[in-house]
């Protein structure tokens, strides 16, 4: 059983689970979204008392911040027990795009130029990370949901703005990666 769930699993295992999952949530009139669990921590801490946005019953949404809890622990056990210790595996096509770009292969999980303990020792990349934080946070918060909750959620139910949202997410990581990025690596 331990061999099987630490070998990659089909694409579409996934996203039979999290058709499930959607399926699931849509029965109990619940939508998922990542973002909305800042919003309720901030609102879990008393944020409500001195701005407006944070006041509500955020109780309600308790589901949500477990959801939280259980990807991240998730995530520790997957990578804790789970990890065979090899590099990720990804396409000779895949390699061949990210060399391009002036990243190796990854050793690990991902190029160590990105996301490596070295890349946060420049003021460029921190700077990057922390104006894309910004950016994600304030576009998650206009947009009215995240990748995630419009993607996911928000095309399962049917919602004519989350199709929109989608379309932009695509068409704004398209122009970053052919457009901006070469700009600015």
């Amino acid at each position: 059983m331990l061999e099987t769930l630490s070998q990659p699993w089909p694409w579409h295992v996934s996203g039979a689970v999290i058709a499930f999952i959607m399926v699931v949530m849509l029965f109990f009139g619940k939508s998922f979204g990542f973002s909305a669990n800042l919003r309720i921590i901030c609102a879990a801490c008393g944020a409500g008392k001195r701005v407006p946005f944070f006041d509500f019953n955020w109780k309600n949404q308790i589901w949500n911040i477990l959801f939280l809890v259980g990807a991240i622990l998730g995530g520790w056990i997957a990578s804790t027990f789970l990890s065979n210790g090899e590099a990720v595996q990804i396409s000779q096509a895949t390699i061949r795009d990210i060399q391009q770009l002036g990243f190796s292969a990854p050793q690990g999980m991902q190029p160590e130029e990105l996301f490596g303990m070295e890349a946060l020792s420049g003021l460029k990349t921190i700077a990057l990370l922390l104006g894309g934080g910004l950016l994600i946070g304030f576009g998650s918060r206009y947009a009215g949901g995240c990748t995630s909750g419009h993607a996911i959620s928000g095309l399962s139910d049917l919602q004519w703005p989350s199709l929109v949202a989608v379309i932009g997410f695509f068409i704004g990581g398209l122009i970053i990666t052919f457009l901006l990025y070469p700009l600015i690596f």
